[in-house]
């Protein structure tokens, strides 16, 4: 019963992560705007198209670790890049977004986060 629960939502939050990614990298105002810290119209789009990047390359790699290392690899994975979205909840307070959008979009996926890893230690 744990093994699907663990590999489901790892899988889950892997996937989100892609999509993610791949808003920023297709849509990157918009999803600035749903990230908590909206683009100036006149900004720099490489800063967006960097996130994009780096979400897009994190949920492609817990997929390949969840698919070939295993569960011992993947939660040490979960846990470490639970540091991004704890790093976005600074980020986007100290950057003038809403709390409820620090934490409750960020703080909270930290937790799901690390919630995936434990399952996955658990295994």
């Amino acid at each position: 019963m744990l093994t699907p629960l663990a590999y489901g939502l790892a899988v889950v939050l892997d996937l989100l992560v892609v999509f993610i990614g791949l808003r920023f990298l297709f849509q990157p105002r918009p999803a600035a705007a749903a990230y908590g810290v909206p683009a100036a119209e006149n900004g720099d789009a490489a800063y967006l198209t960097v996130k994009g990047l780096r979400d897009l390359v994190s949920g492609l790699l817990g997929l390949a670790l969840l698919a070939f290392a295993g569960a011992d690899a993947a939660a040490w994975f979960m846990l470490v890049i639970a540091l991004t979205p704890l790093g976005d909840t600074l980020i986007v307070l100290r950057h003038g977004g809403t709390k409820a959008a620090a934490f409750g979009i960020h703080g909270a996926t930290a937790v799901i986060v690390l919630v995936s890893a434990g399952l996955l230690f658990a295994l």
